[in-house]
């Protein structure tokens, strides 16, 4: 079935694909002009929410393995998507080309022909629909193929078909991606980039003007919560070696903002992280969850501590204290350091005191320091009754417990921190958070540092700090 721009087709219901091949195709008027097919995988903020989620010749796989690139000739790449498996937290998935150096070597849309888009069921390699566009472009140098995007529990595609002014360094930068501009003549790009940038929202928009052509019921669905384009500047190096900031930097950027929120600027602190290894915890070790969640306690350390460096434990019925972590050694950690260490007792169940025993022996014996401490505690629920006595004890030291319960448990104990009398300061706090790989950085940094500064206040106030 031939497609029109603007149109949109169911691909799961009633057809029972799970995996989804999408080939797109281009010629070129001359040898000289390299062109390249991606995917950017995004969240229902209509952004990628890390780096690994563009999906490209340099970063071919997805973290999860469900979509990935192959390039099938000159002028030829494919993306597969399994469908059946893409994590909730992916809204839409933005198929897109752009040409490489585009704007430096004055090479424009105008100068390809044939763009074709093919939705295929890789099962059985059926056509199921094919989107021929790019007539209508020009002066751009790159351009939203389509999108695949979720409705009512099946997937959808939206034939967008649109041209996207500034390159593949404008098209991450609309998609909520960061890229660090290389030396060179940067002034004069820039004041090009200004006049010529667009925002995915107005490409979109554009599209959605043509709809007419196409008999349906339903309208072209707006993409909300875009970010207006600002100055940037384009690539000055191969696709591959974009320098696209890490998840972790564009992270640490995030905890700043909350740090300024907060008014928190000007506190320095030592943070550690406690991990919950107990048996139902096992899924999110093996699911690359746990490791997420590491890299996003590092880039609070990383602002809180002039070290840099999250300290870390893991425990059930025992507990280990590993080395510290850092943005050097922060890619294997979980792996290295946790699933691959025999030495560490896993999978388990709880028994939190003798762990929080030892975070109070490391920074007010070992290292006994004026510097207050911040604790990221992790746990799946199952806390032992006697962890409320350690809290009261520890109400006197320089250490704030920040617990964050993951999953459906109910968290009798952790619920009563609010209420638990017996201390000297509310040395402690609670979040409930279901699936933490959902929430957004934002969100997830705002709540961990919600009741930090009351703390610290009231320490100083009692002569704790």
């Amino acid at each position: 079935m031939q497609l029109l721009k603007g149109q949109k087709v169911d691909i799961t219901k009633g057809k029972g694909v799970r995996d989804l091949t999408i080939r797109l195709r281009w010629n070129t008027e001359h040898a000289g002009i390299s062109v390249d097919a991606a995917a950017f995988l995004l969240s229902g903020q209509n952004r990628c929410e890390r780096d690994e989620d563009f999906i490209f010749y340099g970063n071919p796989v997805s973290r999860d393995g469900t979509v990935s690139h192959t390039a099938e000739g000159e002028n030829e790449e494919s993306l597969l998507i399994s469908l059946s498996g893409i994590p909730e937290q992916y809204a839409r998935i933005a198929v897109t080309l752009t040409i490489y150096e585009g704007e430096q070597q004055n090479l424009r849309m105008k100068e390809l022909s044939g763009l074709q888009l093919s939705l295929m069921d890789h099962k059985n390699g059926e056509e199921l629909y094919r989107f021929d566009y790019g007539t209508d472009l020009s002066d751009e140098t790159a351009v939203v193929a389509g999108e695949l995007y979720r409705h009512q529990g099946e997937w959808k595609f939206s034939a967008v078909g649109s041209g996207f002014n500034g390159g593949l360094a404008a098209l991450c930068k609309s998609y909520g991606l960061e890229v660090e501009p290389e030396a060179g003549n940067e002034a004069a790009a820039t004041a090009e980039l200004v006049e010529k940038t667009e925002t995915i929202e107005k490409v979109l928009e554009k599209a959605e003007g043509e709809v007419d052509e196409v008999e349906k019921a339903e309208k072209v669905e707006k993409v909300e919560n875009v970010e207006k384009s600002e100055t940037i500047l384009p690539q000055t190096a191969p696709a591959a070696d974009v320098n696209v900031l890490s998840s972790i930097d564009l992270r640490k950027k995030i905890v700043g903002f909350t740090l300024v929120k907060k008014q928190l600027t000007d506190v320095k602190a030592r943070v550690g992280i406690v991990l919950d290894i107990t048996g139902s915890m096992r899924n999110l070790y093996s699911s690359g969850i746990v490791q997420e969640v590491v890299e996003r306690i590092l880039a609070v350390a990383c602002q809180l501590d002039d070290n840099g460096s999250l300290d870390v434990w893991v425990y059930d019925t025992e507990f280990s204290r590993l080395p510290p972590v850092t943005e050097r050694d922060l890619g294997s950690y979980v792996f290295t350091h946790i699933m691959n260490n025999d030495s560490i007792h896993k999978f388990g169940r709880n028994n939190e005191p003798p762990v929080m025993e030892d975070v109070i022996r490391k920074y007010t014996r070992e290292e006994k320091d004026t510097t207050p401490v911040f604790i990221i505690f992790i746990n799946d629920g199952g806390v032992v009754k006697p962890t409320k006595k350690v809290i009261m004890a520890s109400s006197s030291l320089p250490i704030f417990w920040q617990f964050v319960g993951i999953g459906d448990s109910d968290f009798e104990v952790l619920k009563q921190l609010d209420t638990m009398g017996g201390r000297l300061v509310d040395n402690a706090n609670f979040i409930h958070l279901d699936r933490i790989e959902e929430v957004n950085d934002e969100q997830l940094y705002d709540q961990l540092l919600n009741e930090f500064p009351q703390w610290l206040k009231a320490a100083k106030a009692k002569r704790i700090l």
